[in-house]
C-alpha cells in the first residue's frame, strides 16, 4: 500500500515534537540543577504548555515553518517536566531517608511513575481518536486540559518549594507530609 505525500509529510513532522522533548528534558533538568526547584521547574513549564498547545491549534495554520517551530517549542514544554519527573523526581523519592536503604526502593519508586506515565501515553491517543471527529481544535483542548490537571497536581509541592529559603530537596519535601 502507498502512502500518499500528505500522510508522509505529516508522519515525519510528528516526530518534531519528540524532537522539541529531548532539548526540553536537557533544559528541564539543567534549569532545575541551577535553581534547585524540580517542582517549580516543572510548573513553569507546564503553565507556559498550556497557551503554548493553544497557540498551535491556531498557528499551524499559517504554514509549514510555523508548525515547525510549534512543535519543537511544545514537545519541549509538555516533555521536559515529564523527563524530569520519571529521572530526577523518582531517583530523589528512591533515595529517601524514609526507605531506609532499601536498594530495591529506586526501581520500585521509578518503575510506579513511569508505569504511571505509560498510562497517560495509552489514554491520549485513545481519547484523541475518539475527540478528533467533533474538530482537532477539541483535542488541543483536551490536551490542555491534561496540562492543567498536572499543574494541579503538582502545585502542592511547588508551594512547598517556593516557601522554603533553600532548596526544596526531596527529603524536605516527603518529610513535611510524614
Amino acid at each position: 500500500m502507498q502512502r500518499s505525500p500528505r500522510c508522509q509529510k505529516s508522519g515525519e513532522l510528528s516526530t518534531l515534537f519528540d524532537v522539541g522533548g529531548i532539548f526540553g528534558g536537557v533544559l528541564a533538568g539543567v534549569v532545575s540543577d541551577r535553581l534547585e526547584k524540580r517542582a517549580s521547574t516543572c510548573g513553569l513549564m507546564l503553565l507556559l504548555a498550556a497557551p503554548t498547545l493553544y497557540v498551535f491549534s491556531a498557528i499551524s495554520k499559517m504554514g509549514l515553518e510555523a508548525t515547525v517551530v510549534m512543535l519543537l517549542l511544545s514537545g519541549a514544554l509538555v516533555s521536559g517536566p515529564y523527563a524530569l519527573i520519571t529521572t530526577a523526581v523518582s531517583a530523589d523519592l528512591g533515595t529517601h531517608r524514609s526507605l531506609k536503604g532499601s536498594s530495591h526502593a529506586l526501581a520500585t519508586v521509578t518503575a510506579i511513575i513511569d508505569g504511571t506515565g505509560s498510562v497517560g501515553a495509552a489514554l491520549g491517543p485513545l481519547l484523541a481518536g475518539l475527540i478528533s471527529p467533533s474538530g482537532w481544535n477539541n483535542v488541543f483542548y483536551m490536551l490542555m486540559f491534561a496540562d492543567a490537571c498536572a499543574l494541579l497536581c503538582l502545585t502542592r509541592l511547588i508551594n512547598r518549594e517556593l516557601s522554603c529559603t533553600g532548596p526544596a530537596t526531596g527529603d524536605q519535601a516527603l518529610s513535611k507530609e510524614h
